[in-house]
């Protein structure tokens, strides 16, 4: 049996990943097409409207026990959350406004509006400029860039396009995270309509960069690591890398993955990568 990704949502980002949730259950005010996800943090209660889609406005949390949140429960009626702290033995009633959650939501926007404030400088900065202009640079290079022939223009780019344009935008995911991309836009619509998607448009893609990448960017600290792992010891007791030996590494590895990927496949090299 093999199991496969069906998609990646950024969740609610509130300083610590989530300790504990619970679906909510449906109060007689609310509306029974609306679904949503109570939860808490290291030291904070929080909302989530369900589904989860990568809309940060979405979700709500609030300080509940600077010392730390043990444990929480919501009432039969959906009204109510207690949460319980740590070292300060004290137990919070919260009384629950589906009302404001959902008044937030419409306040970021509709459509695309939420994903474009994700990106640096909204849908007018430079950054969305420069992913706008990968992304039709990818349909050219889908195309062939010498080609001679009337080209093609549309709103779409081709699935295997979607690495390269992830990694000019500053994000550079692993190859399982790659396979988990594409297999996520690949089988978006199978369960609907038995038909794998085979290209994705501007709008999908964005979603798809801004719910994949990291949540909170790349830290210093990992930098720092990774050199640390890769480097040595210097005169000084300081670990350092020339800058010979790191490019060395660096195309090294890269034609492992060529040699491996043309003699075992895709399959093969992830076997390997493994071992």
């Amino acid at each position: 049996m093999s199991f496969t990704f069906r998609k990646t949502l950024l969740g609610p980002t509130y300083g610590s990943p989530l300790e504990k949730i619970q679906i909510l259950p449906t109060t007689s005010t609310a509306d029974p097409q609306k679904h949503y996800l109570a939860y808490i943090t290291k030291d904070k209660v929080g909302l989530q409207i369900l589904p989860v889609d990568g809309n940060q406005h979405k979700s709500s949390a609030f300080i509940c026990h600077p010392d730390g949140a043990s444990d929480f429960a919501t009432s039969y009626d959906g009204r109510y959350i207690f949460t319980v702290g740590g070292n300060d033995c004290t137990l919070m009633k919260w009384e629950i406004n589906l009302n404001a959650l959902d008044a937030a939501v419409s306040l970021g926007g509709k459509d695309m509006i939420p994903f474009y404030s994700l990106l640096e400088g909204g849908r007018e900065g430079e950054f969305f400029q420069e992913l706008e202009d990968y992304f039709y640079y990818a349909q050219l290079h889908s195309q062939g860039i010498d080609t001679l022939e009337t080209r093609r223009v549309s709103t779409h780019i081709p699935l295997e396009e979607i690495p390269s344009v992830m990694r000019a935008m500053g994000f550079y995911p692993s190859e399982k995270e790659i396979e988990e991309m594409l297999n996520e836009v690949k089988f978006s619509n199978y369960v609907d309509t038995g038909e794998q998607v085979t290209k994705i448009n501007l709008e999908d893609f964005i979603k798809l960069y801004v719910n994949h990448r990291p949540a909170f960017g790349l830290s210093m600290n990992k930098i720092q690591q990774a050199f640390r792992v890769l480097g040595y010891d210097n005169e000084n007791g300081d670990k350092v890398i020339d800058r010979g030996d790191l490019l060395w590494l660096l195309q090294l590895h890269h034609m492992v993955k060529v040699i491996a990927t043309k003699i075992l496949g895709n399959q093969g090299f992830s076997q390997c990568e493994k071992g």
